[in-house]
């Protein structure tokens, strides 16, 4: 095997990547010939186990003998992943096949499969944080209240029919539903108790699809960026949309932002946790970031998060 940060070329040392695509992806079910075929030119020799029930230990099983891992899926796949990651320190690269890939998208990747598998052999490693809650990690952002309530009613199946419209579609179905919770906040020695209709704590810069956790944030900052929407009406939410997307939100009065390395969330009852668009844990919850936790091979960006072209022709 290369040493690690080795970078392959089709004139240099062939290395070995476990290949892993998710089937139940939203494009997971194409034929994924090309995609191989471009891997393989690039100088990787694909490992395909027959069948990987368990992402996490299909990576663990194979550490030993594979150079990096090549995850083909959606967000919830590079979620699944995550804890396999930081327990082998393999290197990952990005196959968007999913519905939003906003990890692909927060790393200035091609949303392109074809033309993510291009970058994959050649890119460099960059090692970017993780958020860390109750136990679970997660790359983009984890949220209790109405945008966990929408993970729970947006179905595998809507998502794979409908892509990132499906978030719009049941989102305006529980819209009219959503009702604010009291939460209170731990965070650098204070307390606030608040009225809310959703508290988020994001690692990464987009989730939903496209939406923005902050609009300077990265994967690879060091710290977690804090919002709650703390609306009168759920009317509010819509008028507030084109700041969520722009990253600006924080900059509403009836929204409280903040940055911080660590906080807790704690509810009067239960509530769901979203990380990544999975329900993977309760309030009471324990936030922490994990800087430079894992490795991608990425392109680096710019100041304004662009993708630096890399020097060839892809």
């Amino acid at each position: 095997m290369s040493a690690p940060g080795d970078l392959s070329t089709p004139g240099g040392a062939r290395r070995r990547a476990l290949f892993l695509a998710n089937a139940k992806a939203r494009n997971g079910g194409s034929s994924l010939d090309a995609i191989r075929t471009i891997l393989r030119e690039g100088g990787l020799d694909l490992v395909e186990p027959e069948s990987n029930p368990d992402c996490h230990d299909t990576i663990v099983r194979h550490a030993g003998a594979v150079d990096l891992v090549v995850l083909g899926g959606g967000d919830g796949t590079m979620n699944a992943a995550a804890s396999a990651l930081v327990e082998t320190r393999l290197p990952f690269g990005i196959l968007p096949l999913g519905t939003a890939n906003d990890l692909a998208r927060s790393l200035g990747l091609p949303l392109e499969p074809e033309a993510a598998a291009h970058v994959i052999p050649t890119a460099p490693e960059k090692a970017i944080d993780l958020g860390w809650v109750n136990g679970h990690h997660y790359f983009n952002v984890a949220s209790i209240g109405f945008s966990a309530d929408l993970a729970a009613e947006l179905t595998a199946e809507a998502k794979k029919k409908w892509g990132t419209v499906g978030y719009a579609i049941a989102a305006f179905r529980l819209l009219r539903r959503a009702r604010p919770f009291t939460v209170t906040i731990e965070h650098d020695g204070t307390i606030e108790k608040v009225t809310t209709i959703q508290a988020s704590v994001g690692n990464g810069r987009h989730y939903g699809g496209g939406m923005t956790v902050q609009e300077d944030a990265t994967v690879d900052d060091g710290k977690l960026d804090f919002y709650s929407l703390e609306v009168e009406h759920w009317w509010r939410l819509i008028a507030l949309l084109p700041a969520l997307r722009r990253g600006t939100h924080g900059q509403a009065e009836d929204v409280r932002a903040f940055e911080t390395t660590e906080l807790k969330l704690s509810t009067r009852r239960p509530r769901a946790v979203n990380t990544d668009g999975e329900l993977t844990t309760w309030t009471p919850a324990h936030f922490k970031v994990i800087p430079k936790a894992v490795r991608v091979l990425a392109p680096p960006l710019d100041a304004g998060g662009l993708r630096i072209p890399l020097p060839f022709k892809l």
